[in-house]
């Protein structure tokens, strides 16, 4: 029998009003995610690219290998990419690889893009664990990841984007500034808690993530990049109303030479639109914090 869910904390989230505008009056934010994925030692992913699980109890070294791709050559040439077109992302990073790859990390850090917590592994999920395990996690990754590069995340997104009822009340007790366990809006939301705490919640959106999209849905290359572009014209003729975006590349799915077009692609054609803001993440946080409370109920 599974435990018992931990209660949220009182809270209250305040949700934007029809006042709310990006920079220059952009109406959309277009984020670029890296995730930059490793797993606990002796785990691997419960799926790799033949698509079909192996037996209970047998380690999977192809899906392992697969994973592995991320950190040996994908995140590379994500970054060559995204350094190409000067735009900055947001890299959700796997504290295992922290302690196993410091330098890629100051790399990161060098290049400005942001550094986002994102769980020791894509194996330990908040959803699983006791409060206990859950600000282990957190403390255990901040500490990985300050180690290698001189400065602990202020942002977080849980593997699969499943935090637990309590996770944004541990991140902002933490002093994270921002998490993004959420896709219940297309803009940022506030959530104020009892205790005085805060954290601003940036949904993370699914329609331009290449798992789902390629893994999971079998689709091509060629329709990410028409996903996009379709996403853009399409909304732009039937609503006004702004909204953010997120184009999410995996290391190890994307980063490879099949798939990493596509982000070159996708980063030039949104370098091409005047109504498009690209930040990172922390930005958009930074962003809603300084607009003050009127354009918040």
């Amino acid at each position: 029998m599974a435990a018992a869910p931990i209660p949220a904390p009182p809270h209250r989230v305040l949700r934007a009003t029809d006042n709310f505008r990006w920079p220059g009056g952009k109406r959309v934010a277009v984020v670029f995610n890296f995730a930059y994925e490793g797993w606990s030692d002796g785990e691997a992913p419960g799926i790799g690219p033949m698509g079909n699980v192996l037996k209970a109890g047998y380690f999977d070294t192809n899906a392992d290998s697969w994973a592995r791709y991320g950190a040996v050559r994908g995140i590379q040439r994500l970054l060559r990419i995204a350094d190409a077109n000067g735009i900055k992302t947001s890299v959700m990073a796997s504290g295992v690889l922290a302690r196993d790859y410091p330098d890629m990390f100051v790399r990161l850090r060098d290049a400005g893009h942001e550094i986002v917590g994102h769980s020791w592994g894509m194996d330990v999920i908040h959803l699983y664990l006791d409060e206990a395990g859950e600000r282990e996690n957190i403390q255990r990754n901040n500490a990985a990841i300050k180690a290698a590069c001189g400065a602990a995340p202020t942002g977080w997104i849980s593997p699969r984007g499943t935090g637990s009822l309590i996770s944004s009340s541990l991140l902002a007790e933490a002093g994270y500034v921002w998490q993004g366990d959420c896709n219940d809006d297309d803009l940022p939301t506030v959530t104020h808690f009892d205790n005085g705490a805060r954290i601003v919640n940036i949904p993370l959106t699914m329609d331009v993530n290449d798992l789902p999209h390629s893994n999971r849905y079998g689709n091509t290359p060629h329709m990410f990049v028409e996903s996009f572009r379709e996403i853009m014209e399409g909304t732009a003729r039937a609503d006004s109303r702004p909204f953010m975006l997120d184009v999410t590349a995996h290391a190890h799915a994307y980063g490879r030479p099949a798939g990493a077009w596509t982000i070159d692609a996708i980063m030039k054609l949104a370098l091409k639109r005047d109504d498009v803001w690209i930040p990172t993440r922390q930005q958009i946080a930074e962003y809603t914090l300084n607009q003050g409370m009127e354009w918040l109920e």
